[in-house]
């Protein structure tokens, strides 16, 4: 098989002597001052497409933290721009830890807790946006209490099937998230919180899911929950997120600004007059990063298949566990090299289903101690990861002109009896 696609790597990647570089930094110089797995973020990439989406949507555009957090994130997307959108309390703490002001930020969630909805109120978040007639049942009793009355959108559930995933998809009418536009609990809800004292209501969300690669189902949303509000004349609309990228060699993904042109072109055609926004998050992060692992073992079952197990798994991206989702492999050292044998590329836990990569094409001199990268995985990765068999969370890196800056430390044996008692 073909060497690796060079449009699966980070913008800033380049090959020095055979060797991957990102953002000036060689990657097994990486792997062995910071060990593996180990994720490196390339940060002028990280910029660009935050960039990019401001100029998309304009400056109430926010980044869809649960991709990708850390403090170093939440502060890179405020410094060009974004909003950040957080969906529970851990988020908030994060971004307000992170110096980003309140004020910058959008509350998320399907089941926010009293509490979580008192943090937001209390810190003075920017906007909330209202999932349920329970969660506008807390806000009133939040009111009676305090007399605040925040702003808040309400999540909008459109109908409108998006070609992805059942387990990321959201837009659909079987929901667990938002107000249904077809069982009329949309428009009781505008009208609910039209007349409350307890909210300000400046605008109305959807999401129709995760890893959509067909803009003109954004489009379709858009129209259902214009006609929803028109009646109102709310000041904001927010289309969510939810744009696919390239994980392997055939993917085929729009650009952000694709997005962006086909969600104005739709709210022209169906007179909306708010201020539009949006919520990207996979397509700012993911293909910005890769995850360098180190090759333990290597096990030819004759006729059958061969295994390459490496030192991370299902604890650093769950993706293909949770989903089916496909990943490319590439060796560091050697980044365009043929890659005629076809492995599977496996973790270190006890699960058979412990697999990163199904069907890996691997260069036939692949070994023991190899470091082994895979590409765009800097969404859903370190933010779903997990200790698993009481496996370390890995450290996380950010390149750019050369240097490297660790941005999340690796755990250590003693992080994982902290909170024992």
């Amino acid at each position: 098989m073909r060497p690796l696609q060079q449009r699966l790597l980070p913008d800033n990647s380049e090959v020095v002597d055979g060797r991957l570089r990102i953002g000036g930094c060689d990657l097994i110089d990486l792997a062995a001052e910071f060990g593996t797995p180990l994720f490196v973020y390339d940060e002028a990439h990280l910029r660009a497409r935050c960039r990019e989406a401001v100029a998309a949507f304009g400056p109430h555009v926010a980044y869809a933290s649960k991709a990708f957090l850390c403090k170093a994130m939440a502060r890179l997307a405020h410094e060009e721009g974004m909003k950040i959108d957080v969906a529970t309390g851990g988020e908030l703490h994060v971004a307000l830890a992170a110096g980003v002001p309140a004020n910058r930020l959008v509350m998320h969630g399907n089941n926010k807790s009293m509490l979580e909805l008192r943090m937001a109120i209390d810190n003075g978040v920017g906007r909330i946006v209202v999932d349920s007639f329970d969660e506008m049942d807390r806000l009133d009793e939040i009111h009676a209490n305090t007399g605040v009355v925040p702003k808040v959108l309400l999540r909008l559930t459109p109908g409108v099937e998006a070609h992805t995933h059942e387990f990321i998809a959201t837009g659909q009418d079987d929901s667990k998230f938002g107000f249904t536009v077809s069982s009329g609990a949309a428009g009781e809800a505008v009208a609910r919180a039209s007349a409350s004292a307890s909210v300000e209501l400046v605008g109305v969300h959807a999401h129709i899911g995760s890893q959509v690669f067909v803009v003109s189902s954004f489009a379709k949303a858009v129209a259902v929950i214009a006609e929803v509000a028109a009646p109102y004349g709310l000041p904001e609309m927010s289309i969510g997120g939810g744009l696919g990228v390239a994980y392997v060699a055939d993917d085929q993904a729009p650009e952000i600004s694709d997005w962006g042109r086909a969600v104005r072109d739709a709210c022209r055609s169906a007179g909306v007059t708010a201020t539009v926004s949006a919520e990207p998050g996979r397509s700012i992060v993911a293909s910005a990063a890769v995850t360098l692992y180190t090759v333990g073992t290597v096990k030819r079952l004759p006729g059958i298949r061969t295994y390459v197990a490496v030192d991370g798994g299902m604890s650093d991206n769950p993706r293909p566990v949770l989903y089916g989702s496909g990943y490319e492999t590439f060796l560091p050292r050697d980044v365009g090299a043929e890659r005629p044998e076809v492995a599977r590329v496996v973790g270190k836990h006890c699960e058979s289903g412990d697999v990163l990569v199904r069907d890996a094409p691997v260069p036939d001199d692949l070994r023991v101690g190899d470091i082994l990268g895979t590409p765009v995985t800097g969404a859903y990765g370190h933010s779903m990861g997990s200790n698993y068999n009481k496996v370390l969370r890995q450290a996380v890196v950010f390149v750019a002109d050369g240097d490297a800056r660790l941005v999340v430390r690796r755990e250590t044996y003693d992080d994982l009896l902290r909170l024992d008692l």
